[in-house]
């Protein structure tokens, strides 16, 4: 596999269209509490939590790439996804609040800081967890090119804020549709590649299993989100 693969091209892609869906959350943290510091701690607020959101997302990657290698891990790693891929297509108010119901502004900078690491402990797994499933494809240096690539494009995306991502994900619905399929489509994939499932593959027919698996996970969030968002947005109303 060389830089010169449309398939790694595809994959620079693939890691920028998660970093917009998912480092949205880590912006809003960041504004949302440092709103109330006074305006010279502001700046402050803001950097160093972006610097706190990055440093956090090195650590998981780092961690998540050598885990990547131990068998069943990808299996874990792969139903995670799925998950995660699920919960993207929540409801608008359950999606909001995640980021927003439970990020109070404070008058200090260092407990806007503390109050930042907490939530981006929570929140950067998700974003390193999909950026390594698409890296993982790739033999070395090109993985390890791809996972850096990753966390320097989520620096922007967190530095310039929230209200460019939201609002394009809020225009275009369908953009977070797409990204959850995405997200399913790599947990899939994964998902295949698995010791569990791939020591009984023959490997010529490994591939076709792997793409067989990745389009059935694409389906699966999609088809599942679905489902969840009605349900969620019922319960309310059966209460």
């Amino acid at each position: 596999m060389t830089v010169d693969d449309p398939a790694f091209w595809l994959a620079v892609l693939q890691i920028i269209w998660i970093d917009i869906l998912l480092s949205g959350d880590n912006a809003v943290v960041i504004a949302l509490a440092c709103r109330k510091l006074p305006p010279h701690q502001r700046k402050w607020g803001i950097i160093l939590g972006t610097g706190v959101a990055i440093g956090l997302r090195v650590i998981f990657a780092g961690v998540i790439t050598t885990l990547m290698t131990v068998p069943y891990v990808k299996l874990v790693g792969g139903l995670l996804l799925l998950w995660i891929a699920i919960k993207l297509l929540a409801p608008e108010e359950e999606g909001n609040g995640r980021a927003r119901g439970q990020i109070e502004p404070v008058n200090n900078l260092w407990h806007a800081i503390k109050i930042i690491a907490i939530a981006d402990a929570v929140m950067s797994l998700d974003n390193v967890l999909a950026i390594a499933a698409v890296a993982e494809r790739f033999d070395a240096p090109h993985n390890i090119i791809l996972l850096v690539f990753g966390l320097a494009v989520s620096i922007p995306l967190i530095m310039v804020g929230a209200a460019l991502v939201i609002g394009l994900t809020e225009r275009f619905p369908i953009v977070v549709w797409a990204g959850a399929a995405l997200l399913g489509w790599i947990a899939g994939e994964i998902i295949a590649k698995d010791p569990l499932i791939a020591g009984h593959l023959d490997p010529a027919t490994a591939h076709t299993v792997a793409m067989a698996s990745a389009l059935v996970g694409a389906l699966f969030v999609v088809a599942f989100g679905l489902v969840r968002r009605r349900w969620l947005r019922r319960a309310p109303d059966q209460v």
